[in-house]
């Protein structure tokens, strides 16, 4: 086999100083500059043309007004109240026991019943405390006979004494005994009236006003004094008591209040959707909750439908005043900015005029306006986003439902909370 020969040694150096690289390197050098000038004037071309193409009508949107809906600035008097959560708590509940150890004969009340104070609801066997009555008055007209005739002796005896037919010392011993049966009969109306009281307390009456439980003892069985479950529970459910909690910065302010006259209290379920009543103040605690800051106010409220229940939640609104004439706008009107709360005014040639404006409160998706509006101008309630001052607006109606009512959007109210004066 033939063998290759290898040579080694430096490769052969490429020759690129020639003329001929030279004028190719130019050439694409000037290709490429041409091919990207050409394209910056094309995209400028383009640019040009969109911004004529787009003038008239970005400047058309730009005229075009804002649909808004807007309301009337309202003048009238409007309560301020104070909110609250509570319970309804019935003004009495008795647990009826009896007084007198004996066999239950009859229970006179259905469960869930009404029944009136002093109202017979059972009866206790009565016949032993009717014999114990009948014993203290034999005893009584016993110790009357035995009375009389020590004092007539007594009479006997002073005249044999002045005789001296008979000594002092038995006139003494007579008289004593006339003092010792007068005792006695003092003692027998003692008794009598204890019998008395004992047969009363075997008719079971109800202590006050109210609806019976749970009937707790069957007819039948033995009663004792010193039962701890009792007959049934009485509770009285009209009126209700209604606790409640407020702010201990509230107090200056109903204590104000309180001391102007009576202050009305409504009553609704826990969500409010529900009225369920309506009262007065009734009592304002002595002290504050050192853990929780609050105060507990009562209120009465009268409740002939049974619409509160003992231990149920509701809510409770205590009117402490009223604004008369006060302005006030839909909450939904009040925006914030950099210096402050401010509305969109509408004015009469549908311009949309930027006003800041003092909100007293928010209350019942209503704001009180201290300053910055008279009644009877017309603020934007919808469509403040597309809003800038002096814009052009067209007024369009409320949709059923809409928002012109609804609460602000999130930090579009003033500072004051709800139903609360602003601080």
């Amino acid at each position: 086999m033939s063998q290759q020969r290898v040579v080694e040694g430096p490769l052969p150096r490429v020759q690129r100083g020639g003329a001929g690289w030279r004028r190719g390197t130019v050439l694409t050098l000037g290709m490429l500059l041409i091919l990207l000038a050409g394209a910056a004037l094309l995209l400028r071309s383009r640019r040009t043309d969109a911004r004529s193409d787009a003038g008239p009508s970005g400047a058309a949107a730009a005229s075009r007004p804002v649909p808004v809906v807007t309301s009337a600035v309202a003048q009238r008097d409007i309560p301020i109240y104070l909110d609250g959560l509570g319970n309804a708590l019935p003004l009495s509940t008795v647990t009826v026991r009896s007084q007198v150890d004996g066999r239950l004969d009859r229970v006179l009340f259905k469960e869930g019943q009404t029944v009136h104070a002093q109202e017979l609801i059972a009866q206790i066997d009565p016949r032993p405390f009717t014999i114990a009555l009948h014993q203290a008055q034999a005893a009584l007209t016993r110790d009357t006979a035995q009375l009389e005739n020590a004092r007539n002796t007594l009479t006997r005896d002073r005249g044999l004494t002045q005789d001296g037919i008979i000594p002092q010392q038995q006139l003494d011993d007579q008289q004593a005994l006339v003092h010792q049966y007068e005792a006695n009969l003092a003692g027998d109306r003692t008794q009598i009236e204890s019998a008395q009281l004992q047969l009363d307390y075997a008719s079971v009456r109800a202590p006050s006003d109210g609806v019976t439980g749970v009937r707790l003892v069957d007819p039948g069985n033995l009663v004792h004094a010193s039962d701890a479950t009792g007959l049934v529970v009485i509770t009285q459910l009209d009126p209700m008591a209604i606790v409640f909690s407020l702010p201990q910065d509230d107090l200056i302010q109903v204590n104000r209040a309180l001391s102007r006259g009576a202050l009305p209290v409504q009553v609704s379920s826990r969500d409010g959707s529900q009225p369920l009543g309506s009262g007065t103040l009734a009592l304002v605690d002595n002290q504050v909750n050192q853990a929780t800051g609050t105060a507990k106010l009562k209120a009465t409220v009268p409740n002939p439908e049974r619409q509160l229940w003992p231990n149920q939640f509701v809510k409770v609104r205590l009117q402490v005043e009223t604004r008369a004439q006060a302005l006030v706008v839909p909450s939904a009107a009040i925006q914030r900015g950099p210096d402050g709360t401010f509305v969109y005014v509408v004015t009469a040639d549908q311009t949309a005029q930027v006003r800041h404006v003092d909100v007293a409160l928010v209350q019942d998706n209503q704001a009180v306006i201290d300053k910055g509006l008279t009644a009877g101008e017309q603020v934007v309630t919808e469509g403040q986003s597309q809003l800038k001052a002096n814009a052009k607006v067209s007024l369009r109606p409320l949709a059923p439902g809409g928002a012109a009512g609804k609460p602000a959007p999130q930090g579009a109210e003033s500072g004051a909370a709800h139903g609360r004066h602003k601080p």
